[in-house]
């Protein structure tokens, strides 16, 4: 079975810093996209940082320049180091990869989330 596990998350004041990890483990061929994503109470979850393969980011504009994602291939594992966090940065977080796995798919995978609450 393919899963994602991340962790990381915790309670912090405002100003301070946090660093989600997200492993892949089970059988796959590659890992291609990979990315967080947030859920606030009462609100859709929203793309925070996603990295290609390539090593290409995106951010969305609330996080640019407090948030960066990186990835080790080597160990399947995907980055969030989260910076200058704010009280609107609490969310519950969730990894993404898209994965080939053996029998020719290709499929989005979701882990369960981590909390990070940001206290003012």
């Amino acid at each position: 079975q393919v899963q994602l596990a991340e962790s990381g998350g915790g309670l912090v004041q405002a100003g301070g810093s946090l660093r989600l990890s997200c492993v892949v483990s089970g059988r796959i061929v590659s890992i291609g996209a990979m990315g967080w994503y947030r859920q606030a109470p009462g609100k859709q979850r929203e793309m925070v940082a996603i990295i290609t393969s390539g090593g290409s980011t995106n951010y969305t504009d609330s996080v640019k320049a407090r948030f960066t994602i990186s990835r080790d291939n080597t160990k399947n594992t995907v980055f969030l180091q989260m910076n200058s966090l704010k009280p609107e940065d609490t969310a519950v977080y969730y990894c993404n990869a898209l994965l080939l796995v053996p029998s020719g798919l290709r499929t989005s995978y979701w882990g369960r989330g981590t909390q990070v609450t940001v206290s003012s």
